[in-house]
């Protein structure tokens, strides 16, 4: 692990008013999350990990693999195209924190996670109406590229399909 950076731990059920305080500070770019919606998310996920600075959750990731029983228009999106895959449903990182590469340091323990199952791809979204450059930017750093888009919320929001394949 990079100097400096705060370790990856699996999150567990004390956890979760640190991870729902830290969705909720980012809710612009992922979707509202309460304790139990964090707890039903926890109990479907195949990946579900934190970073920790002085004890303090400062960021996560959260993923489902295929065949996981989640309901979401962009995880069915990619189930029906993909038969093995993980879907990054959120990653969050504290604002406080942002800049210090924990995002990538997720996502680095994100392929490494899937690759040890022998998983092909991880797949994600962001958005590109109203657009999350931040995000286009880190997701192409990452090997993401775009395998389609699609709308959702009647046609006020467009996402980018994004797939890394793993090698």
């Amino acid at each position: 692990m990079q100097a400096g950076t705060p370790p990856i731990r699996d999150a567990n059920d004390a956890d979760i008013p640190a991870i729902v305080a830290l969705n909720a500070a980012e809710v612009r770019h992922t979707s509202p999350m309460d304790e139990d919606r964090a707890r039903q998310l926890a109990t479907l996920s195949a990946y579900l990990r934190v970073a920790t600075l002085d004890g303090r959750v400062v960021a996560l990731l959260l993923a489902m693999r295929a065949g996981a029983d989640y309901r979401n228009d962009n995880f069915d999106w990619f189930a029906a195209r993909y038969p093995d895959f993980l879907y990054v449903d959120r990653i969050v990182v504290d604002a406080s924190v942002q800049g210090h590469r924990l995002g990538s340091a997720l996502y680095g323990d994100l392929f490494a996670f899937a690759r040890e199952r022998g998983i092909p791809c991880i797949t994600c979204e962001f958005n590109v109406v109203p657009p999350n450059e931040p995000s286009r930017l880190f997701h192409a750093r990452h090997g993401f590229v775009e395998a389609g888009r699609q709308w959702l919320d009647d046609g006020h929001k467009q996402v980018s399909m994004q797939v890394a394949e793993l090698a």
